[in-house]
């Protein structure tokens, strides 16, 4: 059993919701399955001080435990920045996502983005929208904050001052 901010604590493997602040949510309030909605939050991703992408247009998806995950419209993002990468992967709620490698700045991140070509039908609004890991790059920030990526290397949330936690990721969480 472990706690602390951001972490929760853990009770024979069921998390503890972190309590939750002034204009906070908390991902335990976030739906299973998950859904994906409009955000009028403004999405910025910059690379040394060059704009990879800036949008006020995004979605963001919401699913029990996990932070946000932006995903944004193709024509607010520096698409000649973006080649497409073989990846493929498989969310049980969206569809086959494909996946596309970044290259800013002089640096290439391999599999950094992805996208829905045919998501299913709840996730229509998203279709060819990108979503990217934030951990690669500068600066990811939602309204000018810089977030925090969301632990564990394979998911693609973002946590800002707007969710409270824990999140799925850490330490204990696999069978949340």
């Amino acid at each position: 059993m472990y706690a602390g901010k951001g972490l929760g604590a853990l009770a024979f493997g069921h998390p503890r919701p972190d309590p939750v602040g002034d204009g906070q949510e908390s991902v335990w309030d976030y739906p299973r399955p998950a859904i994906c909605e409009p955000t009028g939050r403004r999405i910025e991703i910059v690379h040394k001080g060059q704009m990879l992408a800036d949008t006020k247009a995004a979605y963001r998806t919401l699913e029990t435990s996990h932070p946000p995950t932006y995903y944004l419209p193709p024509g607010d993002v520096a698409m000649a920045h973006l080649t497409p990468n073989p990846r493929r992967s498989l969310c049980e709620w969206k569809g086959q996502a494909r996946y596309w490698d970044v290259e800013i700045g002089g640096d290439r991140f391999e599999a950094a983005a992805w996208s829905y070509p045919d998501p299913t039908p709840p996730f229509a609004a998203i279709r060819d929208y990108l979503a990217f890991y934030p951990e690669p790059f500068d600066r990811c920030l939602v309204d000018g904050e810089q977030v925090t990526p969301q632990p564990g290397g394979f998911y693609g949330g973002w946590i800002s001052q707007y969710e409270a936690g824990p999140f799925k990721g850490i330490p204990g969480s696999r069978f949340w």
